[in-house]
C-alpha cells in the first residue's frame, strides 16, 4: 500500500515537473512580445465595439464590465475583464437554482459550466455564443496577465482538476483563446480540457498561436460560445 502510495506521488510529481517551465525562444521571449504588438494594432477597433456594448451593458442599472478573480501565471490571482452577462444578483440566483435543479448541480460540478444559465441577461446570451462578451480580456494581454492564447482562465477551486499538470496550468499566462477553444468547447469534459492544456504547452510556437487565433476568429462567426 506504502509503495503503491510512493509511486503514484514520483508519477505526479514527474508530470507535474515535465510541464512546469516551457522552453523555447519562442515561449520564453517572442510570445509575449507577439501579444503586445497584436493587442496594439487590434486595439482602435475593438475600443468602439467595447464601448457599444459597455453601454447595452449597463441598460439595467449594472455595471457594464465584470471582472472575476482568475489564478494567473504563476499562481498570481488577476481579474479576469468581461462584458457584464449575468444579472444583478448572479451568484444568489445561481445557489438558490443548484439548490432546485439536481441535474443542473451535477452539470456545474462537471464542468463549472450550466447549459440553461438563469443567471444569463437576455443580450448576454448573444455576447456569449459569439464570445463579444471576452473582447474587455485585450486589457489583460497589455497587463501581462494574460495571452492571446493559453490554458482556459480559471478560478482557484478548479486548481486541483489539473492534479499533476497543475504546475503545468501556473507556467503560463490563460488564454484568451487556445486549443480548447477550438476544439468543441461546449463537448468536452474537464478531463479533455486538462489535457488539450497539457498538449499546448508541449507544442507552443508562433504558427500555431497564428493558427488558433484564425480559428477562433471562424468558431465566433458558428456562434458557437457559452
Amino acid at each position: 500500500m506504502k509503495s503503491d502510495k510512493a509511486l503514484n506521488n514520483a508519477a505526479n510529481f514527474a508530470a507535474s515537473a515535465f510541464a512546469s517551465n516551457p522552453t523555447g525562444v519562442y515561449a520564453t521571449v517572442f510570445k509575449r512580445a507577439f501579444d503586445i504588438v497584436l493587442a496594439i494594432a487590434i486595439l482602435p477597433v475593438l475600443i468602439p465595439v467595447i464601448a457599444v456594448l459597455w453601454v447595452i451593458a449597463t441598460r439595467d442599472g449594472g455595471s457594464g464590465f465584470f471582472g472575476h478573480l482568475r489564478v494567473g501565471k504563476d499562481g498570481v490571482p488577476f481579474r479576469c475583464w468581461k462584458v457584464r452577462t449575468m444579472v444583478m444578483g448572479a451568484q444568489a440566483r445561481l445557489e438558490q437554482h443548484l439548490k432546485d435543479d439536481p441535474e443542473a448541480a451535477q452539470e456545474w460540478a462537471e464542468d463549472h459550466k450550466l447549459t440553461n444559465d438563469p443567471r444569463i441577461t437576455t443580450h448576454g446570451n448573444f455576447l456569449r455564443r459569439t464570445s463579444l462578451d471576452e473582447l474587455p480580456q485585450i486589457i489583460n494581454v497589455l497587463k501581462g496577465e494574460m495571452s492571446f492564447v493559453g490554458p482556459r482562465p480559471i478560478v482557484e477551486d478548479e486548481l486541483v482538476r489539473y492534479g499533476p499538470y497543475r504546475a503545468m496550468y501556473l507556467s503560463l499566462r490563460p488564454g484568451i483563446t487556445g486549443l480548447w477553444q477550438v476544439s468543441g468547447r461546449n463537448d468536452i469534459s474537464y478531463d479533455e480540457r486538462v489535457n488539450l492544456d497539457l498538449d499546448y504547452s508541449r507544442k507552443i510556437g508562433f504558427f500555431l498561436d497564428c493558427r488558433l487565433i484564425l480559428a477562433t476568429a471562424g468558431t465566433v462567426l458558428k456562434r458557437s460560445g457559452k
